[in-house]
């Protein structure tokens, strides 16, 4: 299975955690890395190009620091500019369809502050809900999401843990099943 990792943080160098993510992805040889902030750091996304990477590839993960309960800035962006009508979704819209897509996620707030009775309100899994909604639309499957939180006490120990953690995960997760 083909994967491709989008790296969507504004400061990679600056991220001790999603940094040292990529740099246990670049490791694996199946394992594509595509980092957007690099690739269009006037946000000036090639379409054709982004529609080409994911068309190679059977596997998405998105991979980014939650911004504001959301997205970074850009990944909003590349979701609307790229995952057109056409191509994703409508008539011959099909580009898409069967691919797995999950997201990899740092949070500064402990996991406890990610449950209804927490500071945020919200799961993770709730947060992303959007994200699934958008694998649904353009007839994806969508994965369970892999999460590092309270990333301002993180160890090294737990850092290295986490990654090879992120790689296992990236490799064996299996498709959330929707009971209907």
């Amino acid at each position: 299975m083909k994967t491709l990792v989008i790296v969507t943080h504004p400061n990679i160098e600056a991220s001790h955690w999603n940094k040292s993510w990529m740099e246990e992805l670049q490791k694996h040889g199946d394992i594509t890395i595509h980092e957007l902030y690099k690739a269009y750091p006037d946000e000036n996304i090639d379409v054709s190009r982004e529609q080409q990477l994911i068309e190679a590839h059977d596997r998405i993960i998105f991979q980014y620091p939650l911004y504001w309960y959301s997205t970074p800035p850009l990944l909003k962006n590349w979701f609307d500019s790229v995952l057109l009508y056409g191509w994703a979704y409508g008539p011959d819209g099909n580009k898409t369809a069967g691919k797995e897509i999950g997201v990899a996620i740092s949070t500064y707030g402990t996991e406890e502050s990610y449950q209804a009775t927490g500071f945020n309100r919200f799961t993770l899994q709730e947060i992303l809900r959007p994200i699934e909604a958008l694998a649904h639309f353009i007839s994806a499957t969508y994965l369970p999401h892999f999460s590092l939180n309270d990333t301002s006490n993180v160890t090294d120990e737990r850092l290295a843990q986490s990654s090879i953690d992120y790689i296992n995960h990236i490799k064996m997760v299996k498709p959330v099943v929707v009971e209907k």
